[in-house]
């Protein structure tokens, strides 16, 4: 145990995970959310009663939290991601601990039934060198607050950093079924979410309100080619969509494609692998054409997808 002031005030320079009541933690960037709050009920006596007014807290609020996470978190945490992407809605138990400088405990929310609520994928860019991060928002039925154990963390601090800095904006891979040559030099993918709605259901007795997963949202994809590149994709809209001479008098087929998106560190090694199926191209746009600028002419081509799985090759 610390002998520091378990009172002082301290600069919050860590924050870890912990699921299912393992006490080595995940660290990730930064954490939002995660409050509880109250609606204020008010009543009111008939015409006898006058016109005072009563308030009372209604049952506790328990709102979203939303973390910040690098590629360093536990292999757990990113099989609880893939379950996600399965279909498969995972309840998880743990707490949100935060740590001084020096790894130490100072404050922890645990958290209970959480449930993976959406996932934010950044965007990628082949000219940007800086680190990017995933958000994950979680919503769950009770939070409680408690002052931390001023034990250091039980966690792999060391290359902390590093490793977080391994997944950078600019090492990553898109493929696409058929059409290998054509993506061979996607130079840019917008960023993209793929969200689960949340159902409410309120019983008599219990505390809060409790909450089950529906179907998960699958986003549009969108990512940029050079202008040269971008003619197979044309010639595909005019083949599924029939227009023009590539689609007069052909058979429209339901044909659709399957596609991955693969991640590496600096070294080149993988980091994750997202797969998406079902997949048909929607639009392909060129670039604002201006002729006082010189930076390459771009297409930004846009596909739906179905359904995905996320695979952590760490």
């Amino acid at each position: 145990m610390s002998t520091a002031n378990p009172n002082g005030v301290y600069a919050g320079a860590h924050f870890g995970l912990e699921l299912d009541g393992k006490k080595e933690v995940s660290l990730f960037r930064s954490i939002e959310g995660g409050g509880v709050k109250a609606d204020v009920m008010t009543y009111q006596y008939g015409d006898k009663g006058g016109n005072d007014r009563w308030r009372l807290l209604g049952k506790p609020k328990f709102e979203d939290i939303k973390l910040q996470v690098g590629m360093s978190m536990s292999a757990p945490f990113y099989d609880w991601i893939a379950a996600f992407f399965a279909g498969k809605p995972t309840r998880k138990s743990g707490a949100i601990v935060a740590a001084d400088f020096y790894f130490k405990e100072r404050a922890r929310r645990t958290f209970k039934e959480a449930l993976i609520k959406e996932i934010v994928f950044p965007k990628l860019d082949a000219q940007d060198k800086n680190a990017v991060y995933m958000n994950v928002g979680l919503t769950c039925e009770d939070i409680v607050f408690a002052a931390g154990s001023g034990n250091k963390l039980q966690a792999g601090t060391k290359g902390f950093d590093d490793k977080q800095k391994h997944w950078t904006a600019n090492n990553f891979h898109f493929k696409l079924d058929d059409y290998a040559d054509a993506c061979r030099r996607v130079v840019k993918l917008d960023s993209f979410t793929i969200k689960q709605n949340i159902v409410e259901h309120h019983y008599g007795g219990f505390k809060a309100a409790i909450k089950t997963p529906s179907a998960v949202e699958f986003p549009n994809l969108v990512f940029y080619v050079p202008e040269p590149d971008a003619q197979p994709f044309m010639d595909h809209m005019a083949r599924r969509v029939g227009y023009g001479e590539k689609g007069n008098g052909e058979v429209r087929d339901s044909k659709t494609m399957h596609g991955q998106l693969d991640a590496f560190d600096n070294e080149l090694q993988p980091i994750f692998t997202l797969e998406f199926f079902g997949a048909d191209i929607i639009s392909v746009t060129p670039d604002k054409a201006d002729a006082t600028s010189e930076e390459i002419k771009l297409c930004k081509v846009e596909l739906y997808t179905e359904s995905m799985k996320f695979t952590y090759s760490q």
